[in-house]
């Protein structure tokens, strides 16, 4: 399992900085106000195993505005879907480490233990490290690419339409933001980079994303939950494993 050295954190701490590249679930929609601060839902239980009950976590979820499929576990590797785990590291309790290398994401919880989430990351030339804050949660989030993705893929075009804050798509079940997204700030600026569901769960444990960290959908829903606004987010360097 992963380990954060000390001398690791450090170096990123005074460093203080994001490697920021045109992240393309980036959005110019300002960020929702800042929610107070409330405790998360009880840590997982090793004793309970999550992969008991996968065809529950991954199913349908009909109790949201817009209906969220079930998940076909087939087409997503096993090693990827949500798990109760020991994890040594140096972060306080409800910080999440974001491993891009290894395609985790932990939420780190008391006595050397995470939930371990699959996730997808941002390809070569659109990684990023560094540590940042939710600053702010969304559900359903609208999606606002930057004009230089849209450059780069004129045909999303014909997706998006003018909304408040500017072009861009509606949330709902065809929005690459998926059902929820987390907000990430550094230093009281928007990092343009974001935890958040995506509509395209087979792409989880890749990097395919144009930066931003993807989720399957109940995933993002279990995260969303659990982590509260404030929450220290460490995105790790990504390497050749």
């Amino acid at each position: 399992m992963p380990t954060i050295s000390r001398r690791a954190m450090m170096t990123w701490v005074t460093a203080n900085a994001v490697t920021v590249t045109l992240a393309g679930c980036a959005t110019t929609q300002p960020a929702p106000p800042v929610q107070a601060m409330r405790a998360p839902p009880p840590a997982a239980s090793l004793d309970t195993p999550f992969e008991l009950s996968y065809p529950t976590i991954y199913g349908e979820i009909g109790d949201e505005p817009f209906p969220i499929s079930a998940v076909k576990l087939s087409t997503v590797n096993p090693a990827y879907l949500r798990k109760a785990v020991r994890y040594d590291t140096t972060e306080a309790p409800g910080s999440i480490v974001v491993d891009p290398s290894h395609h985790y994401l932990y939420l780190v919880q008391e006595g050397g233990r995470a939930v371990r989430y699959g996730v997808g990351v941002g390809r070569e030339g659109f990684g990023w490290s560094g540590v940042a804050t939710i600053h702010s949660k969304q559900e359903w989030p609208d999606w606002y690419p930057p004009k230089e993705m849209i450059q780069r893929q004129p045909e999303l075009k014909k997706s998006l339409t003018d909304l408040q804050s500017g072009i861009g798509m509606r949330g709902g079940p065809g929005n690459p933001l998926g059902a929820r997204a987390m907000y990430l700030w550094q230093d009281n600026k928007d990092t343009l980079y974001r935890i958040h569901g995506t509509v395209e769960p087979w792409t989880i444990g890749k990097s395919v994303s144009s930066g931003c960290i993807r989720m399957i959908n109940q995933d993002a829903i279990d995260l969303y939950q659990r982590a509260v606004v404030g929450t220290r987010v460490v995105v790790l360097p990504s390497r050749v494993v």
